[in-house]
């Protein structure tokens, strides 16, 4: 969608000079005092000094934009209410408008185009356009926020169709949108009717063989996670930061960056998410946070706007399609993003300050073959009931010491949902979100790898809800597992191209990790109810229904199995300093049915509903959200227990 409308490689102009916004002071909107700091701060960063003024809200995009008008001798125009030549305009791609700065509207009297622009309308500017257009045109002033909302309103439709199909296009073996390859579906037919005739004719062989197959991987998987884990824990973080580097960042060097936040439904979150956001210690004038929004979701537009946010952040409206997605949503963001760097946060997130420096800081140190680096994620409702205190010890386990591991080892790291940082290059070329996916995240990762980038990890944290309720815990698993299974599908669909890609140690830590993780928790309930059935409600010798083999793996999968379990979660609280949540991994079991509910919920979705978005509700905890420099709610009722 980009240059293949017919444009030449976007080329820089000179941003504004001070004359440019001289009326700005005549006119008493700010000082000249202001106005030399903006201009200041700009020559310094390499930013124009309208951006400097805007991004602290100093005034507004239209009086900047009125400035340059009175300076450049030219009108300005309200791109919102004007009156669009569709056929002139869409002639050329939406994104190589936003890139360029200028935007034609339609032909005046005369006959000429008048085309809307934020640059200074120099000769150059005005060869180039014309070049483009095939005719003699006069320009306008508008804002760069207000030229870019007009193009995603008159290509809504193109970016809607970029965001939804453009993986698939370019890769169609990689998108989860064909649940099933022709091969797949040959394969996977002949294997259900050669299971469903087992089943006729050896009953109690096939069913024992199957829980036989489901405990070794089920022991194989448990066996991998413990091992990564311990290597992790030899290990801090790869890319640790320390705060004296974090203090000695030149902010001038900074480059743009794009924090991408998707929300659906989230009305009830959105105001404090603006003032979380809001604590990012990051050049006001270097950061864009847009909020991607879906169409029809008024009530959260309304209350985004309703908080009053700073200039910085800018409502994204994501146009309607399907599937109806966090990634599709992301897709669209990632077209139109200006930053050098981008990060996703989800609506709940209270990301620590200083992260996005961070970042910043292990991209610089890193190879060219690192991509993305992946914050931790924690919670501030961690002792709120027993569940909220797994979801804590599980995600301890899996940030501090599993992904430490598989980044100390070089291997595959299916990424989080949130906290991602991304170069933005490298994630384009990588052709975005898979927006069938339902843990885009995950497939990400895997994609990563295979065409040679690293995921690494960086000692930041950010904080969110743990969800509170079975209900919703279900829903949210299930979405994740089913994503997990889709990323499998996927992937195996080439399997020695894959092995080829990453090499086969990566590759059997894909299949032991991002496959073996939806089998395990299919395995737990059958393994666990055939082995009390086997011990103690049958025959008196359990051999008689089962082979002696198979109840020894069932068995040390039950109590070995469990019991590494358990261990692995009692790390995770130590890197946090929540020792408060240790005693708790005891129910890591129990954890697991809950698990393995989900899992039978995922296979039924990917079958009747693949592309489904199973929302996660967010707001529900009764625990306030903490505050920079204060304790939670969770490690004071700790303290006081």
């Amino acid at each position: 969608m980009g240059g293949g409308y017919g444009f030449k490689a976007p080329r820089r102009f000179v941003p504004d000079a001070r004359e440019d916004l001289s009326s700005l002071v005549a006119d008493g909107i700010i000082t000249q005092q202001q106005l030399d700091e903006a201009v200041a701060l700009a020559e310094a960063s390499n930013a124009a000094p309208a951006a400097a003024l805007l991004y602290h809200d100093l005034v507004t995009e239209a009086q900047v934009a009125t400035a340059r008008a009175k300076a450049w001798g030219i009108g300005t125009v309200d791109l919102a209410h004007e009156r669009f030549d569709r056929e002139l305009v869409r002639r050329k791609s939406g994104q190589g408008y936003i890139a360029r700065g200028w935007l034609p509207i339609r032909r005046d009297a005369d006959g000429a185009v008048i085309v809307a622009t934020f640059f200074p309308p120099s000769p150059e500017l005005a060869d180039e356009v014309e070049g483009e257009l095939e005719s003699e045109v006069r320009f306008v002033a508008t804002g760069r926020w207000a030229l870019r909302s007009a193009v995603l309103d008159l290509f809504a439709d193109r970016f809607a169709a970029h965001a939804r199909d453009a993986l698939g296009a370019r890769e169609p073996l990689l998108s989860a949108r064909m649940v099933l390859s022709r091969g797949q579906k040959i394969g996977g037919v002949v294997l259900l009717v050669a299971y469903i005739v087992c089943l006729v004719l050896w009953p109690l062989n096939t069913l024992v063989w199957t829980v036989a197959v489901g405990s070794i991987a089920f022991l194989l998987a448990t066996t991998f996670k413990y091992v990564v884990a311990l290597h992790g824990s030899r290990y801090d973080v790869v890319e640790q930061i320390t705060q004296a580097e974090v203090d000695a960042i030149d902010i001038d060097e900074l480059p743009m960056y794009t924090v991408l936040v998707p929300v659906f439904r989230e009305a009830n979150v959105v105001a404090q998410l603006i003032a979380n956001l809001g604590e990012l210690d990051y050049p006001r004038h270097k950061l864009e946070i847009l909020v991607l929004v879906e169409e029809e979701d008024h009530e959260t537009r309304d209350a985004v706007t309703a908080a009053d946010p700073p200039f910085n952040f800018r409502i994204l409206s994501i146009p309607k399609g399907t599937p109806q997605t966090k990634p599709r949503a992301c897709n669209v963001g990632l077209a139109v993003a200006t930053g050098e760097l981008l990060v996703i946060y989800d609506a709940e997130d209270i990301p620590e300050p200083d992260q996005l420096k961070k970042a910043y800081l292990a991209f610089q140190r890193g190879d060219e073959d690192l991509v993305c680096v992946q914050a931790a994620l924690a919670y501030f409702n961690d002792t709120e009931n027993p569940l909220t205190r797994m979801f804590t010890l599980e995600y301890g386990f899996w940030f501090y010491y599993m992904l430490s591991g598989l980044d100390a080892a070089r291997l595959p790291i299916p990424l989080g949902g949130t906290s991602n940082h991304f170069k933005v290059a490298a994630l384009r070329e990588l052709g975005g979100w898979d927006p069938y996916n339902v843990t885009e995240d995950a497939d990400l990762g895997i994609r990563a790898s295979a065409l040679g980038y690293r995921v690494g990890i960086i000692n930041s944290t950010t904080m969110e809800e743990a969800n509170n309720a079975i209900p919703s815990f279900i829903r949210q698993r299930s979405r994740w597992i089913k994503g997990y299974l889709q990323t499998s599908i996927v992937h195996a669909r080439q399997p020695r191209r894959l092995v080829r890609e990453i090499g086969w140690v990566s590759f059997l830590s894909f299949v032991l990790l991002v496959a073996g993780t939806p089998i395990t928790f299919l395995g737990v309930i059958p393994s666990f109810v055939i082995t009390f059935v086997s011990i103690w409600l049958t025959h008196e010798n359990p051999a008689d229904l089962v082979p002696a083999w198979v109840m020894w793996v069932m068995l040390f999968n039950f109590t070995v199995g469990n019991a590494v379990m358990i261990y692995v979660n009692m790390m995770g609280p130590f890197k946090r300093g929540r020792y408060y949540l240790v005693p708790w991994a005891i129910l890591n079991p129990l954890y697991w049915v809950l698990h393995s509910i989900a899992a039978y919920k995922a296979v039924w979705q990917l079958i009747t509903r693949p592309h489904y978005w199973e929302k996660t509700e967010h707001g529900l905890t009764t625990y306030a959200r903490p505050v920079e420099g204060e304790a939670t709610d969770a490690e004071r009722r700790a303290a006081t227990a």
